[in-house]
């Protein structure tokens, strides 16, 4: 046997013996009882999604595939961007900007239209190699696997692209109905519009906990007993948690690491050199072309900030 092979065994035990222990420490002490002992939360951190989906297909053996929701991030979590400029970490380090350098010359005049701009002139790569193998895995075993996102609606066409071009697709075992909305439509418990389509819902940064719950009953979708789900984002996962704490329905949350070296790794000033020598191509594009496929901000100069 190989030393990889050793190491798949290792892990898939080990997962067996997590399961089982929380398994354990949900059960009645009294061996009169006949109900099924209750999952337990918990969560853990992962650099393969082969491990989530194991996990989930464990208790889909054991409770029945329509028991087991398995939900993925997109963005360094199935996806990562070719290069810093436009990626996660882009995105988050403008946010911050925002608030800590108004006035930086290195801060764009709208980061969401930017980013979508890069979202249509950017390819994607996955992961990991495999990560389209593992969504596969478990639509072929029954289970439903749908993709919720922190993007906006209006990088809609562009994520299903770059998801299509890597193999992935999460019409065949979305939530019904099965090619989503035709329009977007504000969630239960949102303020700001959002979509589901072809098993990916756009939540356009709102609450995942809040939006996982309001697409279970928007879509008239029974709650699972456990929902599996994988995100490289702490907080993401602490609130779909949340959501479903007091509820028969468990969440085991996989916090994906497998990009944090890319994420500690971003360099701003690289970044911002890269907008620079690319936007008068993107500018170029717009002005031939036309906005139907991203709309670049003017600049301007904010209000108490001196012109560069």
């Amino acid at each position: 046997m190989t030393l990889n092979a050793r190491c798949k065994q290792f892990r898939f035990y080990g997962l067996m013996v997590l399961v089982l222990l929380l398994t354990a420490c949900a059960s009645s002490p009294s061996l009169e009882s006949e109900a099924p002992p209750k999952l337990q939360n918990f969560m853990a951190t992962t650099d393969d999604l082969g491990m989530v989906a194991d996990e989930a297909l464990q208790l889909a053996g054991r409770l029945g595939a329509e028991q087991v929701l398995v939900v993925f991030d997109i963005d360094n979590t199935l996806l990562a961007m070719e290069q810093g400029l436009g990626s996660d970490q882009w995105y988050y380090w403008q946010k911050d900007l925002e608030t800590e350098d108004p006035c930086s010359g290195l801060r764009v005049s709208d980061r969401f239209m930017v980013q979508g701009a890069l979202f249509f002139a950017s390819a994607m790569r996955p992961t990991q190699a495999d990560a389209a193998e593992q969504v596969s895995r478990l639509q072929d075993a029954g289970l439903p696997v749908i993709a919720i996102t922190s993007r906006g609606t209006d990088y809609r066409l562009q994520t299903y692209r770059e998801l299509r071009r890597n193999g992935i697709s999460f019409w065949p075992n979305a939530l019904p109905p099965q090619q989503g909305f035709s329009e977007s439509f504000i969630p239960e418990g949102g303020s700001r519009p959002a979509r589901y389509e072809d098993g990916v819902f756009l939540t356009a940064g709102q609450d995942k906990g809040v939006m996982t719950r309001a697409l279970l009953e928007k879509t008239g979708t029974p709650v699972p007993s456990v929902i599996v789900i994988a995100d490289d984002k702490s907080e993401n996962l602490k609130n779909v948690m949340a959501a479903f704490q007091g509820t028969d329905t468990a969440v085991h949350a996989w916090r994906y690491s497998r990009e944090d070296a890319n994420v500690a790794a971003f360099d701003p000033g690289k970044a911002a050199e890269e907008w620079d020598a690319l936007r008068p191509a993107l500018i170029k594009i717009e002005q031939v072309l036309g906005p139907d496929h991203y709309d670049l901000p003017v600049d301007v100069i904010r209000e108490g900030c001196a012109a560069n």
